[in-house]
């Protein structure tokens, strides 16, 4: 997180609320397109609609949207931070 620049009062609300939603990482299978599921981490907590996921073999984050059969990537990719704060 130290590497997040907080220049603007978005940016430090972007990094307040992702502080406030991470927990510590924890394993869990991931579904994603086409019928493939990876062994990946939750690094927050779900909102009830989506929480990020460390991707290890891709090494970035994801977010993930909530459903019946578990977490489904939905194809953001990149830092955390900024894929927790782009819903």
């Amino acid at each position: 997180m130290s590497a997040f620049k907080v220049d603007t009062r978005l940016r430090a609300g972007s990094l307040a609320a992702f502080a406030k939603a991470r927990i510590q990482p924890r394993a869990v299978t991931v579904n994603f397109s086409g019928g493939f599921t990876h062994r990946c981490y939750s690094v927050t907590r779900t909102d009830g609609d989506y929480r990020v996921i460390y991707m290890p073999r891709a090494e970035y984050f994801a977010l993930c949207v909530e459903s019946v059969f578990g977490p489904l990537d939905i194809g953001v990719h990149g830092g955390a931070i900024a894929c927790h704060s782009s819903v």
